[in-house]
């Protein structure tokens, strides 16, 4: 099976670089987005998730990972009332939000009855054809779904890039855009957690009601549970958000799980100490710094949807990034180029969420395995190209 993994757009930036007259995408002055090199055919990574379960961070981490210059905004668009992309776009990789492949717009789903959760409101026709012209190597005209007023707006030219990430609610859901996806993985996040953070961020932070936050919920498990939350089965890396067990009290520290596949071409599980062990570690608190109720690492073999998988995870937050780096001399096939790589990655986007725990961990490593097999994939078609080259010489 394929590698799939799901991925967000991110935060709003330029909107110079498209033209909200037509639709397409306009090079910003002093930048240039590269022609994809020669005999290069893109690789195509899914992520797939939930509303709200940090997407967009995660795809920060693997963008930031693979460099090159920003030619594209971030999304965001001109404010209530206006035009608006869901697309990043830089030299090296793309990032479509699935959204833009909705078949109603807002208003149309109020008249069809349906969630945007729900499978018959999307285009997957139209999601596999383009998908499958880009990693041909072909633009696209596609669609934007309007997340400011819920409308579909003119659709907007994506050049094929040597990365094309689709992140969304249904990347995994049609076989045939399954079967395109070089890379693969599900962001899972637990019930209990989904509360908590709904419940600061719209309790807290909005001051809406528990009641109300508790029956938006409601409404919206039927759907998750029956289009979102199967395609866990087809993810070769999941990364599992859970409440801690080192105090059943605590509501807000986080365990995090990397549920790894073996056996996936191009990939090798990120291992603890020993590959193919079994270990629970607790860190020196001289070594690695944590608030109550601590911190604790593990490293197991399981059985997942039938598969065999190597299982990384953090319980609990660290007080300092600097001092991750004693966690990182003790991980095995962390893809990094150099000792420490990891821990700097961590440092560049140190303010964003999860950035003390093992949430902003396991999206480095899963960023890094992204980039890793990019680059295997990239020298065996160079190797290729020069078999070629030397055949017809």
């Amino acid at each position: 099976m394929k590698l799939s993994i799901t991925v967000v757009a991110l935060v709003a930036a330029s909107a110079s670089a498209f033209s909200p007259s037509t639709g397409l995408r306009a090079t910003p002055v002093g930048t240039a987005l590269q022609a994809l090199p020669e005999g290069v055919k893109p690789i195509v990574i899914g992520l797939a998730a939930d509303s709200g379960c940090g997407k967009s961070t995660f795809m920060r981490r693997v963008t930031s990972t693979f460099g090159g210059e920003q030619c594209g905004p971030l999304g965001g668009g001109f404010g209530n009332g206006g035009w608006e992309t869901n697309t990043l776009v830089s030299d090296m990789a793309t990032v479509i939000c699935l959204d833009d492949y909705h078949l109603n717009d807002r208003g149309g789903r109020k008249i069809s009855g349906l969630t945007a959760l729900n499978t018959a409101e999307q285009k997957f026709d139209l999601m596999y054809e383009h998908v499958k012209a880009l990693k041909d190597g072909k633009s696209v005209m596609k669609p934007i779904y309007n997340h400011v007023n819920g409308t579909l707006d003119a659709p907007e030219k994506i050049e094929p890039t040597p990365v094309i990430i689709i992140e969304g609610l249904h990347p995994f859901v049609d076989e045939r855009v399954r079967d395109l996806i070089d890379f693969s993985l599900y962001l899972d996040i637990s019930p209990a957690v989904k509360l908590n953070w709904k419940i600061q961020r719209d309790m807290e932070e909005r001051g809406h009601s528990l009641e109300s936050i508790l029956a938006s919920i409601e409404a919206r498990k039927p759907d998750f549970d029956a289009y979102i939350e199967p395609q866990k089965e087809f993810a070769d890396y999941i990364i599992e958000v859970l409440p801690t067990d080192l105090d059943p009290e605590d509501k807000k520290t986080l365990k995090v799980r990397a549920i790894q596949k073996k056996g996936v071409p191009d990939f090798n599980p990120t291992y603890l100490f020993d590959e193919g062990s079994e270990i629970t570690w607790t860190p020196s608190a001289d070594k690695l710094s944590s608030p109550a109720p601590g911190i604790k690492l593990a490293y197991r073999q399981e059985q997942y949807f039938g598969n065999d998988v190597a299982v990384l995870e953090m319980d609990g937050n660290f007080d300092n990034i600097q001092e991750l780096v004693y966690v990182e001399s003790n991980l095995g096939n962390t893809n990094s180029k150099f000792y420490g790589e990891v821990t700097q990655a961590m440092l560049s986007l140190a303010d964003s969420p999860g950035s003390n725990n093992g949430t902003g961990l396991m999206q480095t490593l899963a960023a890094f395995a992204i980039r890793e097999l990019y680059n295997k994939k990239a020298a065996t078609a160079k190797l290729a190209a020069n078999k070629k080259v030397a055949a017809t010489a």
